[in-house]
């Protein structure tokens, strides 16, 4: 069928709105009409280049109805509303475990630009595109998915909501809630305040973290961490050291950290951050041949630990429902990050996120009535 889609052409240029042909879905696929998708700081690393062969299509926040389903498909039928997320086996030693986002083929199932098999679902002009991006390449009219990286979603979550909840959101309250586990009442430090520190600090409010700091260089930011229950804020172009910043409110230093820059310097500054036992959650994408932050001598005194951390250690069917239901009841308050944009200004939106003038961009693919 014939769809419109947002290509990126090359390495590190514009995204450009085309008509492409996808597949049928086959046996193991759904097809979905994809309603909204969210903007992540991932789909633009991919967009430089680093992740899938390009040409291709990125996207990896989707939302929209089941439009047609292959013969083997038991979970969703035609109608349905989903959230489209990350692609797992469902049976290897980690599926069993709960831990879908460790997936032993997670790489190959989500991060190739294409099917396992090697075939790509998207073509242009007869030209095979990249795609499957996530299981999905989802900034697009349509997407192909599977059983493993769809879920119902509640009818009463609007789609631009629900978008950002596939990566960025389970990402961010995953860490609080699964990957670092954060006991009621511990300190936490959240290190970037964009769409996934924020729901960082969301999550650490239903953990009741205190005190809950955020370092963030946006004013507008700042204002939201306060607002969604930060108890302080730092500026880190007031000048101060991080880890002097941050123990000037907790002199013993804070139980959990957790970075979503991937920048050295605030890797090594967090280090310094933690208390006794501490914990660093890392989700930002450092630059390659990063090494582990922190001093090993330091790291065996005090019981320091290093955690990297995949879509917030989720396992979507189990986890997605309970974030929804926590934005049901107010207590994950997703709509106030973000901002609307139709698919046609995709780079717009990529531009605004990049100068703050927005902390979430949601895609809407098909026209507005």
């Amino acid at each position: 069928m014939k769809i419109t889609a947002a290509v990126t052409p090359a390495p590190q240029q514009p995204f450009e709105i085309r008509a492409v042909e996808l597949e049928a879905p086959r046996a193991d696929e759904i097809l979905v009409r994809i309603e909204a998708v969210g903007v992540c700081h991932t789909d633009i690393v991919a967009q430089a280049g680093a992740i899938i062969p390009l040409p291709g299509v990125l996207g990896h926040e989707g939302a929209g109805v089941v439009e047609a389903v292959g013969a083997e498909i038991k979970k969703v039928a035609p109608g349905d509303r989903v959230v489209v997320t990350f692609r797992s086996c469902g049976h290897c030693p980690n599926c069993d475990k709960g831990l879908a986002s460790y997936c032993y083929s997670m790489p190959m199932l989500n991060y190739t630009g294409a099917r396992p098999d090697g075939s790509t679902p998207l073509s242009a002009d007869g030209k095979s595109l990249a795609g499957a991006f996530f299981a999905q390449s989802s900034f697009a009219t349509h997407c192909l998915a599977y059983e493993r990286n769809v879920v119902k979603a509640p009818s009463t979550i609007p789609f631009e909501v629900l978008a950002p909840f596939g990566c960025g959101v389970q990402t961010g309250a995953g860490a609080i809630l699964r990957s670092l586990d954060c006991e009621t009442g511990s300190s936490l430090l959240v290190l970037g305040g964009g769409a996934v520190g924020l729901s960082a600090v969301m999550a650490g409010m239903l953990r009741a973290c205190k005190p809950l700091i955020v370092v963030e260089p946006l004013a507008v930011r700042r204002r939201l961490a306060l607002e969604f229950g930060a108890s302080h804020v730092i500026d880190p172009a007031d000048g101060k050291p991080l880890a002097e910043a941050v123990r000037a409110i907790s002199p013993v230093g804070v139980n959990f950290a957790f970075d979503t820059t991937g920048r050295p310097e605030v890797l090594e500054g967090a280090m310094a951050c933690l208390a006794p036992h501490g914990t660093l959650g890392v989700v930002g994408i450092p630059p390659p041949g990063t090494k582990l932050p922190g001093d090993m001598t330091m790291a065996m005194t005090f019981g320091h630990s290093v955690k990297g951390i995949i879509e917030g250690d989720s396992d979507p069917d189990s986890f997605l429902p309970e974030l929804f239901g926590y934005y049901l009841t107010g207590r994950l308050p997703v709509e106030r990050l973000i901002k609307t944009y139709p698919l046609s200004e995709i780079n717009r939106a990529v531009a605004e996120q990049h100068d703050g003038l927005c902390t979430k961009p949601v895609l809407l693919p098909q026209p507005r009535k």
